[in-house]
């Protein structure tokens, strides 16, 4: 069975360019984005925010082409692609529009290893510390 952006890997678009594949690395909004559906866009987003950055539900909305109520839908989506078969979405560089990081009891530790391994501090508060520095925006 395909995982849920297979179908896009390999493929070409009617322009004749090559379709996006996660494993590549490729970055930039344009070449994330073009000829997918939301939800393929969301994941292809997610998994180029590279490591030592964050970025929000909110600017993985718009990126994808969708206002900003859209950004709800963002979790469900990545979920839903993590069980069809795609890894390596960095659940924790995704955090809310003020810093804050969504952590569970039963991730803290993992999560918190993580954050270290790849240099962002987390407060008490569980709020990123110099978050508009190391925010990722799209452009």
């Amino acid at each position: 069975m395909k995982t849920f952006t297979q179908h896009l890997v390999g493929k070409r678009h009617a322009t004749g360019r090559k379709a996006f594949s996660p494993r590549t690395g490729t970055q930039g909004k344009s070449k994330l984005t073009q000829g997918a559906g939301f939800s393929e866009r969301v994941v292809a987003i997610a998994l180029s925010i590279p490591k030592g950055r964050v970025t929000t539900y909110g600017r993985i909305a718009r990126a994808a082409g969708a206002g900003p109520m859209a950004s709800q839908s963002i979790t469900a989506i990545l979920g839903k692609a993590y069980d069809a078969g795609v890894r390596g979405i960095p659940f924790h560089r995704i955090v809310y529009a003020d810093g804050r990081i969504w952590i569970s009891a039963r991730h803290r530790k993992d999560r918190m290893k993580l954050y270290k391994k790849e240099g962002i501090e987390v407060d008490k508060s569980d709020k990123i510390k110099d978050f508009y520095r190391i925010v990722l925006d799209f452009k």
